[in-house]
């Protein structure tokens, strides 16, 4: 008997998780500060067009007050010095009204030596796309600028004025703003992961050790996981991880012993059949003897050794963990049938096989393995044909298929007694199924085992007084196994 193997270590509780960079945390806390800061970008466009109409609006208001010194200067003159003081202070170059479709021109500097490019502030501010406009151009320049005026009757108010001023401003304005969303960003993200952290990747990370630590060894006391008496969907999956660590501490430890009981079984088993061949061969010589009572007794004597040796290699063949999976290739059916129905003990002369397959059809289904499942089956029609008492009729056993695009349905029909009720409702159970004295009902289970590995089923279709129907239903293609 193989020694146990130690429990396994969850090597440093995988690595302490790879590394922080690379657990949920970290990554919640860049998730956080990018969504943050991704805000603030979407925020950035309106406020700088905000700053550069606050600072043109400033200007316009500062050229309407400019305009109305030289409309109050004695006899309309403003000197050079004075003008060059108003617009200095304004931060412009030049200031005109258009009054009732004529355009004055109230403060003029020097004529400039580039074409302004204009800005119409009439009907609305500046858009988004002007800051970044004007910050994308490489030199200085002359800005004009119309919008509807507030101190003076006109139709509009028109000035010049260089944007290097206005450029610095939003430059510095750009940059103030980035800092606030990056510390913004920064302080949001800081935020919300102390507090997700809190509320959730801590209890995860607990819920996540304990199945480290009891899939590492489940009978450590420190894998169960204390509950925090949470009611949300933290509690909830702390609750179901504690049942399921229950539950399988209950499931490894009924599989430990029925794995210590199936091995002295297994021993048990071997070392009876050992003494049944024994017994069995002693039989046959009494068979020799002449004697009439041991003939008259020898039958039963010979029966009652079969049935054990049967008993005892069904069990043996149960008890095996898993059956192989299945090596499917293509096997022409009837030929498939009519080999199981002559291991059956099928002969005319008593239980006629009545084989409606076409020769030309093939399935897909391991040789050895369906061969079992036919004779199970074939095997138990027989007997069950045989086992009924006052019969007059011949025993027929019908095998036909019918075919669909994704499966094959074998369906063996005899005209039997039926099966009773009670075998009915534990038909496919181990040790439970059987309808013959000495049976173990394993033949069915067997059978239905070997049919889902292939990824089909084995069902009762029909049971009655005139027979008992069995579909074996098999995938026509490469369909996935069903464990069972």
């Amino acid at each position: 008997m193989a020694e146990p193997t130690p429990p396994q270590q969850p090597a440093q509780s995988d690595q302490r998780r790879a590394s922080w960079f690379q657990g949920l945390s970290a990554r919640l806390l860049l998730l956080t500060v990018f969504l943050v800061g991704l805000a603030n970008l979407f925020v950035l466009p309106p406020n700088l067009a905000a700053i550069e109409a606050r600072w043109l609006y400033d200007r316009l208001r500062a050229a309407e007050l400019a305009s109305l010194v030289e409309e109050t200067a004695p006899r309309g003159y403003v000197t050079e010095r004075v003008r060059n003081r108003l617009l200095s202070s304004a931060g412009i170059v030049s200031v005109a009204l258009q009054v009732r479709n004529e355009r004055r021109l109230i403060l003029q500097a020097p004529s400039l030596a580039r074409a302004p490019y204009l800005l119409d502030m009439r009907q609305a501010d500046p858009s988004w796309i002007d800051p970044f406009q004007i910050l994308a151009e490489p030199e200085d320049r002359m800005v004009r600028v119309m919008a509807k005026p507030r101190f003076r009757e006109a139709e509009f108010v028109e000035f010049v004025a260089p944007d290097a001023p206005l450029k610095r401003e939003l430059l510095s304005q750009l940059k103030r703003l980035l800092a606030i969303g990056l510390l913004t960003s920064v302080t949001a993200g800081l935020v919300v992961y102390l507090s997700l952290n809190l509320l959730l990747v801590r209890p995860m990370r607990r819920i996540t050790l304990s199945m480290e630590r009891f899939r590492a060894n489940p009978a450590d006391p420190k894998a169960n996981l204390p509950l925090s008496g949470r009611r949300d969907e933290i509690g909830r999956a702390e609750t179901e991880l504690g049942r399921m660590q229950a539950d399988l501490r209950a499931a490894l430890a009924s599989r430990a012993r029925l794995a210590a009981l199936g091995e002295a079984v297994a021993k048990i088993n071997h070392d009876l059949r050992n003494m049944l061949t024994g017994a069995q061969l002693a039989s046959e010589r009494l068979a020799q003897s002449g004697d009439p009572k041991v003939a008259q007794a020898l039958p039963r004597l010979e029966s009652a050794l079969n049935r054990a040796i049967v008993l005892a290699s069904n069990v043996l063949a149960f008890g095996r963990a898993e059956e192989p999976l299945p090596a499917k290739r293509m096997l022409p059916l009837r030929d498939a049938v009519e080999m199981a129905a002559d291991d059956a003990g099928l002969i005319p002369t008593r239980v006629r096989l009545d084989n409606q397959i076409d020769p030309s059809l093939q399935a897909l289904a391991d040789p050895d393995q369906l061969h079992r499942i036919l004779l199970n089956l074939l095997r138990n029609a027989r007997e069950a044909i045989e086992a009924a008492s006052g019969r007059d009729a011949q025993g027929l056993v019908t095998v036909s298929v019918s075919t669909d695009a994704r499966s094959q349905r074998i369906r063996i029909t005899d005209n039997g007694p039926g099966l009773p009720q009670r075998a009915r409702e534990n038909l496919f159970q181990p040790f439970a199924g059987s309808t013959r004295r000495g049976g173990a009902g394993l033949g069915l289970a067997i059978a239905r085992e070997l049919a889902r590995g292939h990824g089909g089923d084995l069902t009762l279709f029909d049971s009655g007084p005139v027979g008992t129907t069995f579909d074996v239903t098999l995938p026509t293609g490469d369909a996935p196994a069903v464990t069972t």
